[in-house]
């Protein structure tokens, strides 16, 4: 359990713009670093880059051709490589607005395993996955690649609270809330009706939905995330019983601030599985594990799934919860998500 704990130090650490050693070798975010602390990480000499295969490609690193979003990347500092230099190399949304200098040089990796825990870390933060590597400085948490790389979100997670929530969904609601040791997100399960129900003794009809600010709650049209769940509460509700998984993995996984860069991207011609490659990322950087985590916890080993998403039921198969039935759930399109859902079908093969 204490090597989660340093993780979750070490994810608080980079987002407040500390560095953090990982295998002895010291990282700092370029997204949370200041010229003060960047100077201080500089004091011996120039600390490297370390980006992500993707973000190398585009900027054409020959040795990179075919380079995968999460794998690492070290180029050598550069004379003009200032901080607000090195945002630009990290953000590809920044692309039109600031050209980037060259070229850039490679370099070996004298810790291939520290350096992909860095950037997982990065990631797990909602970062950018871009850091200084091998800085000085006074680390504010130090810890080995492995327990990074070996991270499990779901470690310690228990049900923190309970109450009864009447909503417009369903006047027989209960709210169930979610705390990880080694995580501070907080996930939510809204039980409504009960076993045995209009259901007729068949296992609940299950949502897993990730958090979408700008659908779920401000009514965005470049998704189907807000119909969607509003459609899942009324047919969990129509069913007699049911759960709604409400999972705080923003944007696939890669966090509010990261989706509104990738939005970036769209506008300048990206589907939304290139704009999370471009930043770095997955296309989907989703742990289902938590859901099925959380089933255990509500004494739910078998589910009827309420998705279009095959990899859905098999992240929940894969780690115990049986899938008795996939349920398709269809939601009207409009013109602003017509190319979003279209890439859903092609590229995230769901099944719309």
């Amino acid at each position: 359990m204490s090597e989660g704990r340093d993780v979750a130090r070490a994810i608080d650490a980079l987002r407040r713009g500390w560095p953090v050693e990982i295998d002895g070798i010291l990282y700092l975010a370029v997204e949370t670093a200041d010229d003060a602390r960047l100077a201080a990480f500089d004091s011996a000499e120039p600390a490297d880059l370390l980006i992500s295969g993707n973000r190398a490609a585009t900027l054409k690193l020959v040795n990179q051709r075919e380079a995968v979003p999460t794998a690492p990347v070290r180029i050598a500092r550069a004379p003009w490589t200032d901080l607000a230099g090195a945002t630009a190399i990290a953000d590809p949304a920044l692309d039109l607005a600031t050209p980037l200098k060259g070229p850039f040089r490679t370099l070996p990796l004298d810790a291939p395993a520290g350096a992909e825990a860095a950037l997982r870390l990065a990631r797990l933060a909602g970062l950018l996955p871009a850091l200084f590597v091998g800085g000085c400085g006074v680390a504010a948490v130090a810890l080995d690649a492995q327990a990074v790389l070996g991270f499990d979100e779901t470690l310690g997670l228990v049900i923190a609270s309970r109450a009864k929530l009447p909503s417009t969904a369903a006047e027989k609601s209960e709210i169930v809330a979610f705390r990880a040791e080694a995580d501070a997100t907080e996930h939510v399960a809204l039980l409504i009706g009960e076993p045995g129900g209009a259901s007729g003794g068949e296992p609940p009809l299950v949502r897993v939905h990730s958090e979408c600010l700008t659908g779920d709650v401000l009514g965005s049209l470049k998704c189907d995330c807000g119909p969607q769940l509003q459609d899942a509460l009324a047919a969990i509700a129509a069913s007699g019983w049911g759960i709604l998984l409400y999972l705080r993995q923003e944007g696939r996984g890669i966090g509010l601030i990261n989706k509104l860069r990738a939005y970036a991207l769209q506008d300048q011609g990206f589907d939304t599985v290139d704009a999370n490659l471009r930043l770095g990322f997955a296309d989907d950087e989703r742990s289902f594990a938590v859901a099925a985590r959380m089933l255990e916890l509500l004494a739910q080993p078998q589910v009827r799934l309420l998705t279009n998403n095959p990899r859905k039921v098999a992240a929940l198969e894969a780690a115990g919860i049986k899938v008795v039935a996939q349920v398709p759930l269809k939601t009207a399109t409009n013109p602003h998500n017509q190319a979003y859902l279209d890439t859903k079908k092609k590229r995230s093969g769901h099944q719309l």
